[in-house]
């Protein structure tokens, strides 16, 4: 068995894309969730009325929502490197060349910031796994992190 501080020793080979994947729809459950809170947030900070689509209002909104969704991965990335979802099929998220540890802040926003457009664009930032050795995607490769599996205890 290799020790996992030794520099020789190969990089972990990382989760199967469609566990990733499994992952990703698993977390929608909780975003949904978030994204009600927020709404209802913004409602009852408007007066209870909904804001005007276009309006400043919907902008601040857009982006208040979009922050409550990147705090759900970034806490829980660093506070255990697994969201709901990922805790769910045994995924953990790694930082690659720093011995495993979770990733900071900046590298967490980042790799959020790029999984959007990854999945947005036809999930060609995420098709890409299928093609690297260590199973790596766009958002993982830009942010230099890896997404692992855990096995059964």
């Amino acid at each position: 068995m290799t020790d996992p501080t030794d520099s020789d020793a190969e990089p972990a080979r990382g989760a199967a894309l469609h566990w990733q994947l499994i992952a990703l729809v698993y977390d929608l459950f909780p975003l949904a969730g978030i994204v009600f809170f927020g709404s209802a947030i913004t409602y009852a900070l408007n007066g209870a009325e909904p804001v005007t689509p276009g309006s400043w209002q919907s902008r601040l909104e857009f982006v208040f929502l979009l922050l409550l969704c990147f705090s759900y991965y970034a806490l829980s990335w660093r506070r255990g490197g697994q969201t709901l979802g990922m805790r769910a099929w045994r995924l953990i998220l790694r930082g690659d060349g720093d011995g495993g540890v979770v990733p900071e802040w900046s590298r967490l926003a980042l790799r959020w910031l790029v999984a959007w457009p990854s999945l947005l664009l036809f999930g060609i930032g995420y098709w890409i796994a299928l093609f690297d050795p260590l199973r790596r995607t766009l958002p993982d490769r830009l942010s230099r992190t890896r997404i692992e599996r855990r096995p059964k205890r």
